[in-house]
């Protein structure tokens, strides 16, 4: 059901601006570093010892050495709207869609989820849940549960704006 490897080639680190869009980016599959705080220095730093592209709202940091002189890939996010700044980055990235339940990240601290069995999760999550539900996932570093509950019809269509087709393709596997 989880793949143990992160989907796609691109590894993201996002500045303190861009907090919700990275937390979309881990949950679609994408390893989405976020700092917050973090001085300028230290994110450039990290996307370049990691290879991961900066993500940024600040145009300022846009100005530094290493970006300019391309050493540290850097994207500056131009929307206020998460769903515009992921928009943003399917167009210039090319990102493929993902099935929302499938991402290995935790969406809280980018963290590789793992499959955990029915009975672990039965003091865990709400009553209702564990009964309606088969399949439960865990973050090991930060705790939190994931399972595939009516929220995902309404995070389906949000990105079903984005993504066109994925929405509906999703929803009825």
């Amino acid at each position: 059901m989880r793949s143990q490897n992160p989907p796609e080639k691109f590894r993201f680190i996002a500045d303190q601006m861009l907090g919700r869009l990275a937390k979309w980016l881990r949950l679609l599959g994408y390893d989405t570093l976020y700092l917050n705080p973090a001085p300028d220095g230290k994110l450039i730093e990290i996307a370049k010892e990691q290879n991961r592209v900066l993500l940024t709202r600040d145009t300022h940091l846009m100005e530094r050495r290493p970006i300019k002189k391309g050493i540290v890939r850097a994207v500056l996010i131009r929307d206020d709207a998460w769903e515009k700044q992921l928009a943003q980055l399917v167009s210039e990235f090319g990102l493929s869609p993902r099935k929302f339940r499938d991402s290995p990240f935790c969406g809280e601290c980018n963290s590789l989820i793992q499959e955990i069995s029915k009975e672990k999760v039965k003091e865990k999550v709400p009553l209702y849940v564990y009964q309606t539900h088969d399949y439960f996932s865990t973050c090991p570093n930060c705790g939190r549960y994931y399972w595939e509950g009516t929220h995902w019809e309404r995070i389906n269509e949000k990105l079903g704006s984005i993504f066109g087709e994925f929405s509906q393709a999703s929803s009825k596997d």
